[in-house]
This record gives C-alpha cells, structure tokens and sequence, in this order.
C-alpha cells in the first residue's frame, strides 16, 4: 500500500447549522476511523492464447500482460489499470479505455489512492491517476471457472481504496474470486453541476464514481476469464458507502447484465429516515446535489455558468479534495442520467436489476459514529447533549416519548442511549423495511451481525460505553484489515469461517446454505433474520430487537 501521496492541510469547512454539523461530522469521522481500515461461454482470444496453470503469475488481459505474486494459499494482483487516468479534461469525465502497454507490467503493488483529503487517521492523497483494480485467487483451484466477487469499498464516498481489504483468505477458503476497484471519491466523483453535464459525460455529472464502478465491472466481464473467472457470475458486495453503492447499481438499468448477485452490507439507500441532516453518503435528488456544486464551484472561484468547467479542471486536487465532506457531501446523484430513480424508488417500483440479495446490518451499527465523533471532540455525550441531539432529530411531540422509552439509566451512558435510538431507528427498522420491499420482487437473505465483543479498532479510542457490533465490525470476518484486529477467540474464528462459507455459497449458487452450515432461511415477508454472532447463529427477530412497534407508533 506504498504509494507517492501528498499531504495537505484538511482546510476550512463552510459554516453548517449545528444539526447538519454535527450529523456531517459524526459520518465523515466514522467513515475515516473505517479506512484503515456467461457459464460456459468460449474465452476471448487474447485469453485464449495464454493457457495457464493456477499458479500462473503471469496473466494476459486486454490490455497487456501482468506479473502478480504468489502468498501462501492465494495468487495477488494489484494496481492492474481498468480505465484511463481520469485528469485534465478527463476530470467530470465518464470513465474512457484505458492505454494497452507492450511487455509484462508489474502488478505486485497496488495502484495509487483516489483524490481524498486528510482525515482522523487516513493520509490525504492528490493523485487522481487512481483507476486501478485488484484481483486475488486461489492458488490452487479445484478446477473450472470460479465465481467471481467485486468488492465495491466504503467510507463515505471520500476516502479509502479497494487495496484496504486484504481477500486472501475470502478467495481461498470461499474458492472465489475477489476484484476490489477504486473509484473516484468526493468532489471528483460526485460533484453535480450543469456545467459538466454531457460533453465528455455520458450521462448527466453527479454519478462518475459510480460510472467508474460499472467500468470495472465491464472489465470483468471482458478479463475475468483470464484469470480463472466465470463472467456470467458475478457478485457484487460492499459495505457502508459500498453498500449503498451496490444499491445503487441495483437501480442503474446500465447495470442490466453485469452481475448475477448483490450483497448489501450497512448500506444506507434511502433517506426519508434521516432527517433535518442526511449522512452523505445516502442518493439524493438532483437538485439538492446541483445546488451544492454551483455552490462549491463559486467558493473555488468557478461561480460563471459558461467557464465554469474548464475553470473547475484547472483547480489543482488538493485544493479541491478538501471540499468533499463539505456541507450536503459526497454520494449518488439521483434524477435522469444514470440514476432515473432512487434505490428506494427503484425497489418500490420493482424496476431494478432483479437477481437475489443477501443484506443486513450490524446490530449496533450508531456506536461507531457516536465513538467517533467522542474522539474527534475529546467529549463524551452527556445527557443533556443527548436530549439535545434528540431535539435536532425528531419532532418535539415525539423526544420526551423517545426518551422514556430509551432513558440514560438503561444505558451505560449518554452515548449509548444516542446509539441506540439512532441504531433502531435510522438502522435496525429501515433495513426491515427494506428487506419486505426486495423479497417481493427477488430471493433475499437477511442478516444481523451481532458479536457483541466484536474486536475494536486498533487506531480508534474506545468509548465510555461497549462498542458491541458496531458499524463495520463484521468487515475483519471477511477481509485482513490492518485497522481492525481480526478475530480473536476461537468461536470469533468459526463466525468467520461461517461468514466466508456463507458469502461464497451464495456467490457461487445465489444460496448461502450447504457445507454443514446452520441453516439460513429466506428472508419472507415478516421480521426475521439471520443472527451471525459466535454464541448463536440461527433466527432472530429484527423488529422487535429495535423496537419497530414504537417507532411505527411514531410515524417514523
């Protein structure tokens, strides 16, 4: 993960309302803590023309040969390039072919990090030369053409890199195949602005990190044969901005085809809940998206309708990286161009990319931001911030019913009722929702990761209170994360070994279930999931855990 990167000062925020202030900050703080951390068909011809053993370092894309590196129980390639350098009139362009090269490129080192400001714990980055992918396999396979699995990563929507996620041990035990792409993050990836519509876009501006996103699964499609992949089954997965990112290719019709299964991981992809303030990374209309980039762009100086896109390239990227979490923020743009519809809407409607779904949450998923934003302010919540959070957030006919129900002395702390309210009711009762709507129109299997003594991070201060099966716990089940411990005890280990059956069955047959692993039902149309915790994994009821009766009494 070396890579030639430039620090820059994190620079001055626009002033915010308190409310939106503190949302903004709990997510952008939250999503930082998390970066550290067709079946049969004939081969191309540039594939074919390069049989290999399993064990192959060296594979011929479309591009060129590369030269990956052999681990243990895996074959690693990094920093192989899907799409042209998008920079100088390619910045708020859609993703273009990228350049083939002559002898063997050297893929043992991942390519460089999307743009992205400094945060609490990633290093900042100005190279916008980042469209890059990674794949790892088996090293031995048992022969035929393996499923193929796309990691989408999250973080916002403006910060991170698909090279955080080690899939060593998803790709070896699972016998899949993991591609993990960047894709442009912040400003340089979602900034909606009239100015960029069409010209170099192929849709309208607001969407190109998500454009990116198809361009690798294009790749696949045209390359995953080469290095023993079946392109006619292909998984996509993400968690937290790459779970709403896979939400959102679920909706895009120009998604129609490029995979065969989704797994939505604490993925927000509707946000009627959140509200005065949405987290940045939900889809968001147009016109709320268009006004926040005519606002940026006067703020860099760009505010003339007619120069303003050769004005916005000319700006360098440092300087404009730093306007990512600004106010509205980073995430999908929704209305025409690629995203004629919400993800929401889209699954509503029935008019999505219809193929079976595994989604599900943590249990405990608002502990992370609530710690997050603790250590980012060295304050601890304190009841009265508490109530003062609850009266930014809800109605006032509904805070003193709020905090009967969820009163401080049931909790370890201020903080830990703050999580909780915001886990049920922005989390645990929207995901319910959610599943009923999907298993209407697509097989769905439902989860909830609940490890209460899921390992903490190694880079984040703990909280006066547990930090149970907080958001983004289940990541290090999955993935070696060097933010993240990994798991500890010896049931934590089976839960991964568990998770990582339960993945790779479904991307290999659109089932988890097989290999003497308990039984995981379809998600029908009650309240019912999947428990993944060490102690129990089996049923249980996701509404009545977060307390969905009271919040339907509340309307919300």
């Amino acid at each position: 993960m070396k890579q030639q990167e430039q620090n820059h000062e994190s620079g001055r925020r626009r002033p915010r309302s308190e409310t939106a202030r503190r949302l903004g900050v709990v997510v952008a703080v939250a999503v930082l803590a998390l970066c550290a951390a067709g079946a049969g068909a004939a081969a191309p011809a540039w594939s074919r023309s390069a049989s290999r053993s399993p064990a192959a370092t060296v594979v011929t894309t479309e591009y060129g040969e590369v030269r990956g590196r052999l681990a243990t129980n895996a074959r690693i390639f990094q920093g192989i390039p899907y799409a042209a350098p998008p920079v100088g009139e390619l910045r708020w362009a859609s993703p273009q072919p990228a350049a083939s090269w002559t002898g063997i490129r050297d893929a043992t080192r991942p390519g460089n990090r999307c743009a992205q400001a400094e945060g609490l714990i990633d290093r900042a980055s100005s190279t916008e030369d980042c469209l890059y992918l990674n794949v790892t396999t088996p090293r031995h396979s048992s022969g035929g053409r393996l499923p193929v699995m796309v990691w989408i990563h999250g973080n916002g929507f403006i910060s991170g890199a698909g090279s955080l996620y080690d899939a060593q041990q998803l790709a070896s035990s699972g016998n899949v195949i993991v591609v993990s792409p960047n894709y442009r993050l912040g400003i340089f990836g979602f900034l909606a602005h009239p100015a960029l519509d069409h010209g170099p876009a192929r849709n309208l501006s607001g969407n190109f990190g998500l454009e990116d996103q198809q361009a690798a699964l294009q790749w696949v499609q045209r390359n995953a044969a080469a290095f023993g992949g079946d392109p006619g089954n292909v998984t996509i997965f993400g968690e937290s901005a790459g779970g709403t990112s896979v939400c959102a290719q679920l909706a895009a019709p120009g998604s129609a085809g490029l995979f065969q299964k989704a797994i939505v991981q604490s993925g927000q992809c509707a946000g009627r809940r959140w509200s005065p303030g949405p987290p940045t990374w939900f889809p968001l209309p147009r016109s709320e998206r268009e006004q926040h980039g005519v606002e940026v762009a006067a703020k860099v100086g760009c505010s003339d309708p007619v120069t303003a896109a050769e004005c916005l390239r000319a700006k360098p990227a440092a300087e404009l990286a730093k306007w990512s979490d600004d106010g509205v923020g980073s995430g999908p743009t929704v209305g025409d161009g690629m995203l004629p519809l919400s993800p929401e809407g889209a699954f509503a409607a029935g008019r999505f990319n219809r193929v079976p779904v595994i989604e599900g949450i943590t249990r405990d998923e608002h502990r992370l931001f609530t710690a997050a934003i603790e250590a980012a302010t060295g304050q601890p919540t304190t009841p009265a911030g508490y109530r003062e959070q609850l009266d930014a957030l809800f109605p006032a006919s509904e805070v003193e019913r709020i905090l009967e129900r969820y009163p401080v002395g049931r909790f370890h702390s201020a903080g830990e009722a703050l999580s909780a309210v915001v886990t049920d009711w922005a989390w645990g009762c929207a995901v319910r929702d959610q599943n009923r709507v999907l298993a209407a129109n697509t097989p769905l299997y439902a989860y909830e990761f609940a490890d209460e003594s899921a390992p903490w991070f190694t880079t984040l201060a703990k909280p006066d209170f547990p930090t149970g099966a907080f958001h983004g716990a289940e990541l290090q089940y999955l993935f070696a994360d060097e933010q993240l411990p990994g798991p500890v005890t010896a049931s934590q280990r089976q839960l991964s070994a568990t998770m990582i059956e339960y993945w790779a069955r479904f991307a290999s047959t659109g089932d988890p279930n097989g290999g003497g692993q308990p039984q995981w039902l379809p998600f029908r149309s009650g309240d019912h999931v999947q428990s993944l915790a060490p102690a129990h994994i089996g049923s249980a009821d996701l509404a009545r855990e977060h307390q969905c009766t009271f919040w339907e009494s509340l309307g919300g």
